[in-house]
């Protein structure tokens, strides 16, 4: 794990660290930043109570969230990652077991897909790794502000106007991440999860 670790925290926004890290590793590698599957699926059941909506996995990565979302049922799921490298070997790796789900090469910042084409978004590590960029967290430079105002507005964008719901798992807390996610014809929810140390859990309904 420590060859593929960044020198300085800012790496992790950067495309160029990602597919570096990729190609050093396996098929078989993975790894889940926060929460996994398991820790949230009774909230992400309820939260999806429909198994056939079309889910949109933001900055997938090697994550396995996918991949256990698609085993419980979930199975029209589209990945997207801006590491081309990564895109593939994931392709390869879940083509005879989960072939419905789809990867593609796409920066979320500009999403390539139609208005209202989506049930469901999900970002589980995506916008943090986009606020890594050096600065104040309490004042955070305006690249910061800019990439993440794009990731949340391209997703409302796709997102089913009425129905559509985008949920966001982080460590950060509210007053580092509603300022982003508060938005006009939207609600908003959030949800602590756990005790000594607390990841969060927006959720926004268009």
């Amino acid at each position: 794990m420590s060859d593929v670790l960044p020198q300085k925290n800012e790496e992790y926004g950067t495309k160029e660290y990602w597919d570096q890290r990729y190609s050093q590793e396996s098929e078989e590698d993975s790894f889940d930043w926060f929460k996994s599957y398991e820790d949230i699926a009774p909230i992400l059941r309820d939260l999806i109570p429909d198994k056939n909506a079309r889910i949109l996995m933001l900055g997938c990565g090697n994550s396995k969230l996918s991949e256990e979302m698609y085993d419980d049922g979930y199975t029209n799921i589209v990945n997207l990652d801006y590491s081309g490298i990564l895109i593939e070997k994931m392709r390869h790796k879940h083509a005879s077991l989960r072939p419905k789900m789809e990867w593609l090469e796409m920066d979320v910042r500009e999403l390539k897909f139609d208005a209202n084409s989506f049930d469901i978004a999900i970002d589980k590590g995506t916008m943090d790794a986009m606020m890594t960029a050096k600065g104040d967290v309490w004042d955070p430079p305006q690249e910061v502000i800019d990439n993440c105002n794009r990731e949340v507005s391209e997703v409302l964008r796709v997102l089913q106007k009425g129905r559509g719901v985008f949920i966001y798992l982080t460590f950060g807390q509210p007053h580092f991440r509603k300022r982003y996610l508060t938005r006009l014809n939207t609600q908003l929810e959030i949800k602590a999860l756990g005790e000594a140390f607390h990841y969060y859990l927006y959720i926004v309904k268009t």
